[in-house]
């Protein structure tokens, strides 16, 4: 396992996270201790949860992700373990979530810290992350800026106010973005250095060979502002296994819940994912194994985050830490990429 460092903390993180957000819905309690033990076993410092989580979101059991991974973290070195968590934003119907209160202010930067601080059983939280902007953006599956979409926000400079002071209480070590433009992270970046306030030091948002749209505009930004990618849904959903193929396979996310994952179910995802599991096997490779080695390879990736619902799935994806592509490889990756640019943004 290679450890990689976040922009300018202190932080390295392992190049494999463990994603969480499956925890306490689709994943029991016990499912959850066996997957963070092995992770842990085998290398990974990094666990990536948020407050609004398990997903689909409900008010029975916001929360609950957390909690599970603090009854873990409880008997593990806590200075062991880099623990990321994030902080739910305006924007989406979240009404059980501080009542609906959901602007990125400092009183409610200081409830949502305290209150995944007191579920994940911990005097401090590593990572803390805006889980996506304040203001407006396009998100989740949607590409095109409306300006019609405006809404009132809380002002970045306020915003970077609320995280240097939990900063300063040592209830917090670093920020970092999540579901951000390049837009985004060059204002974030330009404010804190005007102000003299702590810098975010990663971003998080999707990544995979059916959305690369990270590698233009975001790759620059990342770059020059060292706010390096926490890559998630490297599998998109898990398509990449090739297992959907043939339809959702019985108590995937998918079957499960039929409305989510709406940026997946678009033109020429399935085949772009027929075109990749095919040069995967090709080349003797597992379709995972490919996608997850892959992001691994891009320069401006510091983490890939893995989400998987059963043990089993997550020691294969973990094993692909093992897997380096050639320059034969990923150019044949480039060239079905040029057929099926992004179908899944």
């Amino acid at each position: 396992m290679h450890y990689r460092q976040l922009g300018d903390s202190e932080l390295r993180v392992s190049e494999l996270c463990l994603g969480t957000m499956t925890f306490g819905e689709q994943n029991t309690l016990e499912d959850a201790r066996a997957q963070l033990d092995y992770a842990f076993d085998a290398g990974i410092n990094f666990v990536d949860a948020a407050e609004m989580y398990p997903v689909p979101t409900r008010a029975e059991t916001q929360g609950r992700t957390e909690s599970y991974v603090g009854e873990w973290l409880s008997q593990r070195p806590r200075d062991k373990v880099i623990v990321a968590t994030k902080i739910a934003g305006p924007g989406r119907p979240i009404p059980w979530v501080r009542g609906g209160s959901l602007a990125i202010n400092r009183a409610n930067v200081r409830r949502a810290v305290e209150d995944s601080l007191r579920r994940l059983r911990t005097d401090y939280i590593d990572l803390y992350q805006i889980h996506w902007p304040d203001r407006y953006v396009p998100q989740f599956g949607a590409s095109a800026y409306d300006p019609a979409n405006e809404r009132s926000s809380t002002p970045i400079a306020e915003q970077l106010a609320a995280f240097a002071e939990v900063i300063r209480d040592g209830k917090v070590r670093y920020f970092g973005l999540s579901n951000e433009t390049a837009w985004g992270v060059a204002q974030w970046s330009r404010v804190a250095a005007q102000l003299g306030l702590p810098r975010p030091v990663s971003i998080q948002n999707a990544y995979s060979l059916v959305n690369r749209t990270f590698d233009s505009a975001l790759a620059e930004a990342s770059r020059r502002e060292d706010v390096p990618l926490l890559a998630y849904s490297p599998l998109a959903f898990g398509l990449l296994t090739g297992k959907h193929l043939g339809g959702p396979p019985p108590g995937s996310r998918f079957a499960r819940f039929e409305s989510f994952g709406q940026r997946y179910r678009k033109p020429n995802v399935d085949e772009a994912v027929q075109a990749y599991v095919k040069l995967a096997r090709a080349h003797g490779l597992s379709p995972a194994s490919l996608a997850l080695a892959f992001v691994r390879s891009r320069w401006f990736v510091a983490s890939t985050i893995l989400g998987a619902t059963t043990l089993e799935q997550l020691e294969e994806n973990v094993k692909s830490a093992g897997v380096v592509l050639d320059a034969a490889v990923l150019g044949e990756i480039d060239q079905i990429h040029a057929r099926y640019p992004n179908p899944a943004p």
